[in-house]
């Protein structure tokens, strides 16, 4: 991931859910907000209900490999935090792609 920073801190998780954008599919939740900068931050959030350690973390590789495919796509400068919903779990990769850009699609973060 070549612009982009992992995003940390639950403050500023906190921050973007209360006053960013958000697009909803069935398997992932994206929000977004400018962050002033060049550079895109990345944070992942995957709850226990989508299931155990393995399926977490397979599903948070899985949202990290889209975005690394798909950076190039996106706009600079820009706060992203993709949130993991227990369909998750069951959707393959293609299916939770196709939603991750569908999202972006939606909050204008793709470049045309």
């Amino acid at each position: 991931m070549k612009n982009t920073v992992s995003l940390k801190g639950s403050r500023a998780f906190r921050r973007l859910y209360a006053k960013g954008r958000s697009a909803a599919g069935p398997s992932v939740v994206l929000y977004c907000r400018r962050n002033g900068s060049r550079i895109n931050r990345l944070g992942l959030t995957v709850g226990t209900k989508v299931g155990k350690a393995v399926v977490r973390n397979r599903v948070r590789r899985r949202l990290r490999e889209i975005y690394r495919l798909h950076e190039a796509q996106l706009r600079p400068g820009w706060d992203i935090v993709a949130v993991a919903r227990t369909r998750a779990a069951e959707a393959d990769y293609r299916e939770l792609e196709a939603e991750f850009l569908r999202a972006a699609g939606k909050l204008g973060l793709l470049v045309s």
